[in-house]
């Protein structure tokens, strides 16, 4: 069962893990994750790296992709380096996936697409996937759903947003935490995203303490977004359910369905 954690290296990397690693603008990523793209040779792992790369010097050469020289989806390029690396006889595929924000603007809907194609990926592979987000010299901060689609973090666990959304099983999604005025724009931008590939998205609340007003809204918002589409919510508190009912949420024009 997969489970969040806090990493102290990220040689504590294991099969499945999707990490979030928070790195300073001064920071070389190649010094910062070392340790991660070392053990694809110590452990048989092919090392895939994303991102603006110059190189390493590693006695072995990883397969580095340009995101922005990709033919076709991030994940399809994954995909088929994972493929690669299993005719090839290595073990798994690691993923170093460094997201800068130095340069235009990155499309934040787009990297949310990423983000949970690249959890799905590890969660039903078993992959090891570590993303290093990098501000530029104004030292942008990662986006507000960076600390919710990564399950593993690297170091001290960010604060707020204070919920998460990761894979769990072939069907759903497990949330766990509070979603309240601070998480909600992302909790609503993760959903919508979710929607837009699956007609119900199914997630998985048994961790899930409390959505106030914001965090309902934004519930109600993406389950609207498009039609045909339902969210369902399995194992809400009591709290949860009733809140839904009292604020006027639970209403049929509203494809969302509570149950404990």
């Amino acid at each position: 069962m997969r489970a969040t954690r806090t990493l102290a290296a990220l040689d504590e990397v294991g099969s499945g893990d999707h990490v979030l690693q928070l790195l300073e603008p001064a920071d070389d990523v190649w010094d910062r994750s070392r340790a991660f793209v070392s053990d694809g040779e110590l452990y048989g792992d092919k090392v895939l790296i994303v991102g603006p790369f110059s190189g390493t010097t590693a006695a072995f050469a990883p397969v580095v992709l340009d995101p922005a020289r990709l033919d076709g989806s991030l994940i399809s390029a994954v995909r088929r380096e994972a493929v690669s690396a299993e005719r090839e006889g290595y073990r798994s595929l690691r993923v170093l996936h460094h997201v800068t924000f130095a340069g235009p603007a990155a499309d934040a809907e787009q990297l949310l697409r990423s983000e949970l194609d690249l959890e799905e990926f590890a969660a039903d592979s078993g992959a090891l996937v570590v993303c290093a987000y990098q501000g530029g010299n104004g030292n942008a901060p990662a986006p507000d759903h960076a600390p919710c689609v990564h399950p593993q973090h690297l170091g001290s666990r960010p604060a707020s947003p204070a919920f998460q959304v990761y894979r769990t099983g072939k069907d759903g999604w497990t949330v766990n935490g509070v979603v309240d005025a601070d998480g909600a724009p992302a909790f609503g931008a993760i959903l919508r995203t979710l929607l837009c590939q699956a007609v119900t998205v199914r997630l998985l609340c048994h961790g899930l303490d409390f959505l106030d007003a914001a965090g309902m809204g934004s519930l109600a918002d993406a389950a609207r977004h498009l039609p045909d589409r339902k969210v369902v919510l399995e194992g809400t508190n009591e709290t949860v359910r009733l809140a839904w009912e009292l604020t006027g949420f639970a209403d049929p024009s509203i494809p969302v369905v509570m149950t404990p």
